[in-house]
């Protein structure tokens, strides 16, 4: 038999994956999960209501068959692909949901909605559910970092290629499939892997997250079938590391999952605000001018935020015309701040948007990467920190940098704001006592025998 280091990475995560029970998950890691699984389940329902989950929910109701999978902002249920593609697509359409550096992914967006459209159709535990959504978390992140960031900073949306391979492992979790078959199903979902960063300020975006949570199952699915797939996918002279133009060797020799959980480092970034993560140092940077200076909106001349090169690259749109543009605009982020205080789902209002006083006011900021994001270490200290220096009317010039955000994992938003965060969500779809009580089930997610109980008091009504 091959020895386990000379193994095919996929073959490797996948015993592991394969193995992994509940009572195996150290504390810490499963109270991440269950932070994610709220998280997740807060910014999925209120971005029920947004145009991409309508139509996905469209879209499945001629292509997918029906079944008992729970459809949020849907009256009607469906197949756990169905299910999974929607409420990806949800979960990551107002960009409110969590990141992680293993990769630079948006994760949890994908896996959570995979782990419970099966789980629900299957009938699996709570324990169950959340072990899920630890594999494949574990396993995307694994060899997200072992790929290093280069494809992300070279145009490969990440969350849409490695978003595939943890939904099939939180799938193939959930199916309990035999190692070999669990290594086919991650073959199946690389080999035929995707995603472009061009769909950025797109409704591709958050769909390709859902169709990302669609393949994990499919693939998951026809393994259990016993569909045979490319176990050497990522290390083939024609696998993925290659075709990516990933760095170094990364994949013979990664930490598996266990010896260290990525859920704890470099462990999730949970958004405090519902646009694009590269904007909300800077945002976190002029709120403490404000704070400390009193900045008013007349006050300021001009505002330039000093970024690295990967925040300036996300941040396209200098003069946003949609919300979804605006989700990746650094002048509407620093305009919106200072004239509402903050950016919340209110300021993300088209008429919001169009205000002209925020569009005045996103004629005074400016972008730019400056020498400081030359050194690599400095990059590597704060990926999308940044430095604002507001330009005032009489002449003062104040600065402020941040190197990470609010909610990032080393500086996290406690249990008490994640679940404000969920509550304020969800409250856009479902009634104040139905909000609460779904809150209280997620948190006790692993009393549940059945995860479908965390949706049975629940009518969807179809938006």
């Amino acid at each position: 038999m091959t020895p386990a280091a000379a193994a095919p990475a996929l073959v490797r995560l996948a015993e592991w994956a394969a193995a992994l029970t509940p009572d195996s998950i150290p504390v810490p890691v499963r109270d991440v999960a269950v932070g994610a699984l709220v998280d997740t389940l807060g910014v999925a329902v209120a971005g029920s209501a947004m145009a991409q989950a309508r139509l996905a929910r469209a879209v499945i109701s001629r292509t997918h068959a029906p079944g008992r999978a729970s459809v949020f902002g849907w009256r009607a249920s469906a197949s756990a692909a169905g299910a999974a593609l929607v409420n990806g697509a949800a979960a990551h359409a107002l960009d409110f949901d969590d990141n992680c550096y293993a990769g630079v992914v948006h994760g949890s967006a994908v896996i959570v909605p995979t782990a419970l459209a099966l789980a629900e159709e299957r009938g699996a535990s709570g324990a169950g559910l959340l072990a899920a959504i630890v594999a494949g978390s574990e396993v995307e992140y694994a060899i997200g970092e072992a790929l290093s960031v280069g494809p992300y900073e070279r145009g490969w949306w990440t969350t849409g290629l490695y978003g595939a391979v943890g939904a099939t492992a939180a799938a193939a979790h959930i199916l309990q499939l035999s190692p070999d078959c669990f290594a086919s199903a991650l073959g199946l979902a690389i080999a035929g892997a995707g995603g472009a960063k061009s769909a950025f300020g797109t409704d591709g975006k958050a769909l390709l997250a859902g169709r990302a949570a669609e393949t994990g199952i499919v693939a998951a699915l026809l393994a259990a079938e016993g569909a045979t797939g490319p176990t050497d996918a990522l290390e083939h002279k024609a696998g993925m590391a290659r075709l990516i133009g990933a760095e170094g060797d990364g994949l013979s020799a990664f930490e598996m999952p266990g010896e260290r959980w990525r859920l704890l480092a470099p462990g999730l970034d949970v958004k405090r605000i519902p646009i694009c993560l590269s904007a909300h140092a800077a945002v976190d940077a002029l709120r403490d001018l404000i704070a400390e200076h009193g900045v008013r909106p007349d006050d300021v001349l001009r505002i330039v935020a000093d970024v690295p090169p990967i925040v300036a690259g996300n941040l396209g749109y200098e003069r946003p015309a949609t919300p979804t543009e605006a989700r990746f605009s650094m002048p509407f982020a620093l305009a919106a701040t200072l004239l509402h205080g903050d950016v919340g789902l209110a300021e993300l209002g088209e008429d919001i948007i169009a205000d002209p006083r925020l569009r005045a006011l996103m004629d005074r900021v400016a972008m730019v990467s400056g020498d400081e994001w030359r050194d690599p270490a400095r990059r590597a200290a704060a990926p999308e920190g940044a430095r604002v220096t507001a330009e005032l009317t009489d002449g003062t010039r104040l600065q402020a940098a941040r190197d990470i955000a609010r909610g990032s994992a080393a500086d996290p938003l406690t249990a008490g704001e994640i679940d404000a965060k969920f509550l304020g969500c969800a409250g856009h779809l479902l009634a104040a006592d139905e909000a609460w009580d779904l809150l209280g089930r997620a948190r006790a997610v692993e009393t549940l025998s059945s995860a479908a109980d965390l949706f049975s008091p629940i009518t969807w009504e179809t938006l």
